[in-house]
């Protein structure tokens, strides 16, 4: 099935130009918008270009912010972004060319496949304009390809209520027209029913917790599409193999019972991304997940991490034991061995800046090398909507248990690890999940427990796959990239065995470095920088101050060019000083 994504990659690069580029490469009396678009195979080809929407590579596994450190830190969790002149993120090509199609597509002499492809535009016009709103709230609703001369070029921007009911059409018509037969390359009626369970668990809780009032009826539309989906689509967990959470994200085809849309890669035609490089190369940000995340992983029989007496000061090996083993799943953990090895292999300190070295979507050595991996990469996976819709119920105060065992248990299983109750959820409260340092202050009510479960099993399910900073900037928990940035914890100089094998991984010394030995990494006490001087956490950036704006940094702001050329129509986002007087 992957040869057919393929032709939709590369139709779609060529194709990611204008539309009028397109429409005069050839003879005009060949193709015209007028006698263009009427078979299903000049649907297909005009439309393949709207893939190149979709996330890769770095967009599917790149994401750090919160629980991911890496060598560098983005201007986002900084908190040092300026108001720029002009942004890639502010624009509309791609909009004009969904809209150029839907004005053309009833030239198409087929019904059923001009619905078909009507849903397909209109599913990548929600999919473009939920991105838009994401990043700057109210912007300007446009549904029809717009001239030169066209008065609407210069139009302010609408409420995002009022855009957010336009995707809500756009959503539900994709969802009616689109076919019903899976497919894990191209975009189907259980793909537009994931994105529409995205998208309204965004914008209910985005308006919840940011105070903006109708939250409840976006909640309630990710839930009709959460319980659509679970109950009619047949999709399911993908639970092969002793190792399956690790090994879904490292499958060379997708697996067909679990994910929904799949990225597909391959070396034979050049389409290949960096995973390994990115996890495994001591010059790719040395990327490592944080230690209050690691935290949050539950013991391995459903009692809580941060429970035990001394969690704070527990050396690497002791504290992986007995873990949810998406934990060995996800990062380096002792017994560790690569994917066609039996060799095993400690946390590489030198490409992890915290010592919780990630291994998902990371595949055979062979790999390694820069830009070579060609595992497929998840889009939009089952677990995802499962997630969204306990989430929703529970916001919306509908949850129940066979909600619960209908949805986050699934994953738990798949994972060995015992069911999430709620009642017992709701009756303590993690204390650890609500404090403001490493947890989520705002949520409040009968909900609150299952709530911040919900809120771990989502990270521990879904890291690495894009989502958290849009989980943060719905939850109002921007403050959290304040907070120190920590990874392992180590009592002093000394040489440390991580994986209790024997033999010694990583020195941390203090005064002259001693006689490096092969295989061994080494770090003074400076550079390991301990929180409490000669023991304790990594700590990282400490040297970088954060800061976090509540009044504007959960909006992007708008590029000064956009305003001037629509004399001041569109407006700056609240906070943002742009110097402009309208």
């Amino acid at each position: 099935m992957k040869h057919r994504y393929y032709l939709i990659l590369m139709l779609g690069m060529p194709a990611a130009v204008s539309c009028d580029d397109f429409l005069t490469r050839l003879p005009q009396d060949q193709l015209t918008p007028e006698t263009y678009f009427t078979t299903e195979t000049e649907c297909q080809l005009f439309t393949n270009e709207f893939y190149n929407l979709l996330p890769g590579g770095d967009g599917v596994y790149g994401e750090t912010d919160d629980y991911i450190i890496p060598l560098e830190l983005s201007n986002e969790v900084i908190g040092n972004r300026t108001v720029p002149s002009t942004s890639s993120a502010w624009n509309w090509d791609r909009l004009r060319d969904i809209n150029f199609f839907l004005q053309h597509s009833n030239q198409c002499e087929d019904e059923n496949v001009r619905l078909e492809y009507e849903g397909l535009a209109r599913f990548f016009r929600a999919y473009f304009y939920f991105d838009k709103v994401k990043r700057f709230g109210d912007v300007p609703w446009v549904d029809r390809p717009l001239a030169a001369e066209d008065s609407e070029l210069y139009k302010g921007r609408d409420d995002r209520k009022v855009v957010m009911q336009h995707i809500l059409e756009d959503i539900n018509f994709a969802i009616d027209n689109l076919p019903s037969a899976k497919n894990v390359y191209r975009i189907t009626r259980w793909t537009a029913l994931a994105l529409k369970s995205r998208i309204f668990l965004f914008e209910g809780t985005f308006r919840k917790y940011h105070g903006l009032g109708d939250w409840e009826s976006c909640l309630d539309e990710a839930i009709s599409a959460g319980e659509i989906f679970v109950n009619t689509s047949g999709y399911t967990i993908y639970t092969t193999g002793d190792t399956p959470y690790r090994d879904l994200f490292t499958l060379l085809e997708s697996d067909q019972s679990e994910i929904i849309l799949s990225r597909a890669y391959t070396s034979a035609i050049g389409l290949v991304h960096d995973s390994n490089g990115r996890f495994t190369s001591i010059s790719m940000g040395r990327h490592g997940i944080a230690k209050d995340v690691v935290n949050m992983y539950l013991m391995s029989d459903g009692t809580r991490f941060t429970d035990k007496s001394g969690y704070e000061t527990m050396d690497f090996y002791e504290e992986c034991q007995d873990r949810d083993p998406r934990l060995a799943q996800t990062i380096r953990t002792p017994g560790y061995t690569r994917i066609g090895s039996s060799v095993q292999l400690p946390p590489d300190m030198a490409a992890t800046m915290t010592g919780y070295q990630i291994i998902k979507y990371v595949g055979e050595s062979r790999y390694d090398s820069y830009n070579t991996s060609e595992n497929d990469l998840p889009i939009f996976r089952t677990a995802e909507v499962y997630l969204n819709l306990a989430e929703a119920k529970a916001e919306r105060s509908t949850l129940t248990q066979a909600d619960l065992d209908a949805t986050v248990n699934r994953l738990r299983a798949r994972a060995g690890m015992p069911s999430m109750n709620m009642a017992a959820a709701n009756a303590d409260p993690d204390e650890y999940l609500m404090s403001e340092t490493t947890g989520y202050t705002g949520v409040t009510g009968e909900n609150t427990g299952v709530i911040l479960e919900i809120r771990r099993e989502r990270t521990v399910e879904l890291i690495a796959e894009g989502f958290r900073y849009w989980d943060i900037m719905r939850w109002k928990a921007g403050k959290r990239f304040e907070r120190p940035f920590y990874g392992m914890y180590f009592n002093g100089p000394d040489e440390y065995d991580l994986d209790h094998d024997g033999s010694v991984d990583f020195v941390i010394y203090e005064g002259s470095a001693p006689e490096q030995e092969e295989g061994v990494v080494y770090r003074s006490l400076a550079e390991a920088n301990l929180s409490e001087g000669n023991r304790g956490y990594l700590t990282l950036h400490s040297d970088i101050e954060r800061h976090w704006d509540e009044d504007k940094d959960y909006l992007y702001p708008i590029p000064t060019d956009d305003i001037v050329l629509t004399g001041g129509a569109i407006t700056q986002n609240p906070g943002w000083e742009d110097g402009i007087d309208y």
